[in-house]
């Protein structure tokens, strides 16, 4: 059986983060994992916030600003840092972002899943909102029947459990390091290997999108003003 590994990477939104982290140390089971939380050049504030919250919780806080000086974001470090640390541990790693509050029960679930699944390289709970429907960046799932479903298409870093299979298949220092974010090839590169990707549509957790940029919560409500001020205000180098 293998060990398991939990990260959380955190870029401000201290009020969700602090949610996030509260809601994976307060875990009803027996299940024993490493929960690392990487800050990734968060204000002053937030680290301290951060620092404070490791003392009361336990975790492994890992400040990115000690270790290098590439600009946030390092979702690819983070990922090469993760993935080494899960190999040498025997380990499964599960990403568990800084908008998304677990269940009680929600990490035990989804070890056992992944010691029961044959073949499986990613498994990921479905996101719902505070009313229990089916939210970004599932919108495509609402169909989908209640369960454990084999999917091709991609799948979140949300909350998503890596194998150490699929650790141990892919080098992850092998990312494109021109990209940001990496769900989408990781998701790919899994079925490429041959491994099975799941959706967990009967294992929810609570997604709070974009709280650390809500004026991305724009693009759901007004797309225009969000395409606007995504060119505009936050892409100034594009002109």
């Amino acid at each position: 059986m293998n060990r398991l590994h939990v990260i959380t990477p955190v870029k401000d939104s201290i009020e969700t983060t602090l949610q996030t982290i509260e809601s994976i140390m307060n875990q009803h089971s027996d299940i024993e994992f490493k929960y690392s939380v990487y800050n990734d050049f968060s204000t002053d504030e937030t680290t301290l916030q951060l620092q404070n919250a490791s003392k009361k919780y336990g975790f492994n806080l890992i400040n990115l600003a000690n270790i290098t000086e590439h600009p946030s974001p390092n979702y690819r470090m983070i990922l090469q840092l993760a993935q080494q640390e899960a190999l040498i541990d025997n380990a499964h790693l599960l990403i568990i972002e800084s908008d998304v509050i677990v269940t009680n029960n929600t990490i035990e679930q989804l070890k056992k899943i992944a010691e029961s699944t044959e073949n499986a390289g990613m498994l990921a709970s479905v996101t719902v909102d505070a009313d229990q429907n089916i939210n970004f960046p599932y919108l495509y799932a609402k169909e989908f029947k209640y369960g454990q479903i084999k999917t091709n298409k991609r799948l979140s870093f949300c909350c998503t459990l890596l194998t150490n299979k699929l650790l141990s298949a892919y080098n992850f220092q092998e990312l494109d390091s021109t990209k940001s974010w990496y769900d989408i090839f990781v998701s790919h590169k899994s079925i490429a290997l041959g491994f099975d990707n799941y959706l967990l549509t009967n294992l929810h957790v609570l997604h709070l999108p974009h709280s650390s940029r809500p004026w991305k919560l724009l693009k759901y409500s007004h797309p225009i003003k969000y395409y606007l001020r995504k060119i505009f205000i936050h892409n100034p180098d594009k002109f």
